[in-house]
């Protein structure tokens, strides 16, 4: 019976020993594991910082390394501890310290030197209306760790949904949840990251960031036997979603390369236009841009096309190029050319007549 009494006591104590092992093995594997995983530490630029190696006691021996390097910026050491002065961004950089005398790598961290974020600067705009609106921001300065930031959208004391923009990191989408509305828009976008926050609100009305993208595919063309004109034709952005219901109106400028001043023509809904005081012979650029015809603001310009007006085509003879010598007459004949030669044989004639008295007595002295 006694021994029946001592194995159940036996096997407990087994068993605790087993746990206070597999404690002492999951303690040490994770401080192995520690001391080979990089953790961070973000520090504002200009600061003092101070690394922990590890959780060594106040008297432990330690060196450092930054990049695998000896430390060498002005530092100091305090047991365990790391302490840089007045950082700056030349500071960031993996960190590692060892314990003396072995040598055994204690602890790991990535040092991030960076700044608080200030307010960033948002703007809202419409250019799917009434679709919905876009609200974008970017910080003026650099942070130089990573920032994220938080947008909240209110309208009518209610919040609304924002949707990311897939193809915009700064950027996201708002619906409208009615269109001509009184109430305003507000729109509160905050930047955070490790060292602190920063935010900025800005409040407006629907009508007043309603702004269409520039008009697409504008060609400008010559009309034929009309030397002072040119045919411009344009399309409405196709990020404009309902022009029946919310048609624009259009701005045309152009102005031949000579000169730097603009000649406009504002247009109602048409998507073309002849200019008709154009200078004969001479290139011109052009470009369109758009409106919603009550509210809102004009699109940025259309993307800039060239054109010239027609130009009669110049018939030019060839005659004198083409044709050789033989050419008989020229109209206009120079004043280095040859004159017209006599024949020959009545040069011969003449020529006989003069010498032949003076032949005939050297013909007689021979004899």
């Amino acid at each position: 019976m006694t021994l029946l009494c001592v194995c159940p006591q036996m096997a407990n104590l087994v068993t605790s020993l087993c746990c206070v092992v597999l404690a002492a093995v999951v303690v040490a594997y994770a401080q192995r594991r520690s001391q080979l995983v990089a953790r961070n530490q973000y520090e504002r630029i200009g600061s003092d910082v101070t690394m922990q190696c590890g959780f060594l006691d106040n008297d432990a021996s330690v060196s450092w390394k930054v990049n695998g390097t000896d430390v060498k910026d002005h530092h100091r050491l305090e047991g365990p501890r790391l302490i840089l002065s007045g950082v700056a961004l030349g500071h960031s950089g993996l960190y590692s310290c060892f314990q003396n005398p072995h040598g055994e790598r204690r602890d790991t961290i990535y040092l991030h030197i960076g700044l608080i974020p200030r307010e960033p600067t948002v703007t809202c705009r419409s250019n799917t209306y009434p679709k919905g609106f876009y609200c974008s921001w970017h910080q003026v300065h650099p942070t130089y760790i990573p920032t994220t930031f938080e947008v909240d959208v209110q309208h009518n004391q209610r919040s609304l949904e924002v949707q990311k923009d897939p193809d915009h990191k700064n950027r996201c989408r708002v619906r409208f949840p009615e269109v001509f509305s009184s109430f305003p828009y507000t729109v509160n976008v905050t930047a955070v990251n490790a060292l602190g926050k920063a935010s900025n609100t800005i409040s407006f009305e629907e009508s007043s960031i309603v702004k269409p993208d520039p008009p697409e595919r504008v060609t400008a063309t010559p009309i034929r036997f009309n030397a002072r004109r040119l045919e411009v034709s344009w399309q409405s952005p196709a990020t404009w979603p309902d022009i029946d219901n919310f048609p624009l109106k259009y701005f045309l400028r152009y102005r031949p390369l000579i000169k730097e001043q603009w000649q406009h023509v504002e247009l109602s809904d048409s998507t073309s236009h002849i200019i008709t005081d154009a200078y004969a012979g001479k290139e011109y650029i052009i470009q369109v841009a758009a409106k919603d015809t009550e509210i809102g603001t004009w699109s940025d310009w259309s993307v800039a096309v060239h054109a010239t007006p027609w130009i009669e085509e110049q018939i030019t003879s060839t005659t004198e190029v083409d044709i050789p010598t033989e050419t008989k007459t020229s109209p206009i004949p120079s004043s280095n050319a040859p004159q017209k030669a006599e024949r020959p044989v009545g040069r011969a004639a003449r020529l006989l007549t003069f010498f032949s008295p003076l032949l005939l007595g050297m013909l007689l002295l021979c004899m």
